[in-house]
Formats: C-alpha cells, structure tokens, sequence
C-alpha cells in the first residue's frame, strides 16, 4: 500500500502517475494524485474525470518504466 507522505509529495510536485491494476498495460490508470483516504485515492485523469482506486495498487510517477505487479510471477 502506498504511504501518506508519498501520496503527498506526488500531489505537491504534480507528478503524473500511472497506476498499474494488473498484468495489462493498457488498463493501466494515467493522472495526478487529487487526494486520497485510508482504502482509496482520487486520480484526476487527462480528460478531467476523476477515479476512486485502491490504495493497494501500484503507484509509480509516468517517467519511470513499468514495473510487474504482485499478481505476476
């Protein structure tokens, strides 16, 4: 799970993330930390809509390469 402080820091610097939610990429979420609670955070997307996932996905900023979930072995 993700912590506080590094939800934090990705919303002040406005890091664009990209959230993995299993092995494909192309369900992968893309967008900026909004706010987030103890189970979920707020992703704002491109296009301006905002999801609620949860906070136990893989968070990485959009720079860097992908990397393989737990779900993969």
């Amino acid at each position: 799970m993700i912590s506080d402080e590094q939800l934090d820091k990705y919303r002040l610097e406005g890091t664009k993330l990209r959230v993995i939610r299993d092995s494909e990429e192309a369900n992968d979420v893309k967008g900026y930390v909004m706010a987030w609670n103890d189970t979920t955070v707020m992703i704002k997307k491109q296009n301006r809509r905002v999801l609620k996932l949860d906070r136990n996905y893989l968070y990485q900023p959009l720079s860097e390469e992908r990397k393989a979930g737990p779900w993969v072995e």
